[in-house]
């Protein structure tokens, strides 16, 4: 295949426990760690790269005397038909079970009755979405507990149903991530306390509801599909060494043999991360992150598959240091975002990076 880069990085409001949902060319983001009262919701136009607040806490955080959901981390959320289902999280002493409900149109807060079997509350566990059904995987309990059971929800009808799995499930895990490609909903990076753990690759049978194993390479758990294919890479680093190490390469598989092989994007990918996140948005998938471990701050990394016309000519402009004063303000402002000094190296690294990029084909991490 082609190969891929990284040539943006910026700052986000907040990434470390935050639920990140793509809807169309935006990504939606609830929540984080901050002591907040409401959920605040931030939007990523991932065009012109820049965030908005929908929510500022005044009277449009009510509907029908409803107020907007509390703060939360280690939540998660799938989109269907424009709406946003959000489930679970922890706030300080507690944790959350109920379901709340997003309309991406009007930016509102919809009322949601559930029945059937509910779901614990918990949090950092797993969500994903096949049709109209939303499955939740794993996660923390109330005192820490870990859990694999598996739960479904029908967004026709609203109801909550406990999957009666057969096969080996995998241990109890938090802190994984899963997709679903078909009727298979992929689990990377069970985090049972056991590493071997996250060298391995659940799979969940949707139609049978039976659990496959398969081995992996090196550990990793965060994980998408793109064009019908697996990807995933490692969020912290394994070498034992002391200086920061980027992840600089990806893994990808076809769903049905299960068979690896690298992919060695272009660009500067990103450090290990703790609490990693991504969202597909057409070609390109936004990964969040905190790079907690070497002090890096809130950070977004795009990595690009078929990057635009416009792109290349902005790396073009950075590669060969050209005049910006006379562009559209907009595209100066983007051009800005893909100069940002890097906090682990301390210097600009726009030009190598446009160097690396243009001489090379896709795909590529875009650094943001």
């Amino acid at each position: 295949m082609a190969d891929v880069l990284c040539t943006v990085k910026l700052r986000v409001p907040e990434s470390l426990g935050v639920c990140h949902v793509a809807v169309g060319q935006k990504v939606y983001s609830f929540g984080g760690t901050k002591t907040d009262l409401y959920l605040n919701v931030h939007v990523f136009n991932t065009v012109s790269l820049k965030w908005t607040k929908v929510f500022p806490r005044d009277d449009t955080c009510f509907k029908d005397n409803r107020e907007v959901p509390c703060m939360r981390w280690a939540h998660t959320g799938v989109v269907v038909d424009n709406v946003i289902y959000i489930l679970g999280g922890r706030r300080l002493e507690f944790c959350i079970n109920v379901l709340h409900a997003f309309d991406v149109d009007t930016h509102t807060w919809l009322h949601t009755e559930v029945s059937g079997t509910v779901p614990e509350a918990r949090y950092f566990h797993s969500a994903c979405v096949s049709g109209k059904v939303m499955y939740i995987y794993g996660g923390l309990t109330e005192h820490g507990g870990r859990t694999n059971d598996t739960y479904k929800l029908d967004t026709t009808t609203m109801v909550w149903s406990l999957t009666e799995t057969r096969g080996t499930a995998p241990p109890a895990s938090y802190g994984h991530t899963a997709s679903i490609i078909g009727t298979k909903m992929f689990v990377f990076g069970c985090g049972s306390g056991n590493d071997r753990d996250h060298n391995t690759v659940r799979v969940l049978d949707t139609e049978t509801n039976h659990w496959l194993t398969t081995p992996f390479q090196e550990p990793n758990s965060v994980a998408f599909a793109y064009n019908g294919e697996l990807y995933t890479f490692g969020d912290r680093d394994t070498g034992g060494n002391r200086l920061p190490r980027r992840i600089r390469h990806l893994w990808k598989s076809s769903p049905e043999t299960l068979s690896w092989k690298q992919v060695k994007p272009k660009g500067d990918g990103p450090f290990p991360m703790f609490g990693g996140s991504c969202c597909v948005v057409g070609d390109r998938v936004v990964v969040f992150g905190d790079d907690v471990f070497f002090g890096g701050g809130d950070f977004a990394y795009i990595l690009d598959f078929s990057p635009s016309l416009k792109t290349l000519c902005q790396l073009a402009v950075l590669q060969h240091g050209l005049e910006q004063s006379e562009l559209p303000h907009d595209i100066r402002e983007e051009l800005a975002a893909m100069t940002v000094t890097d906090d682990h190296t301390s210097t600009s690294r726009s030009k190598a990076v446009a160097e690396r990029f243009l001489s090379s084909s896709w795909p590529v991490w875009r650094h943001f």
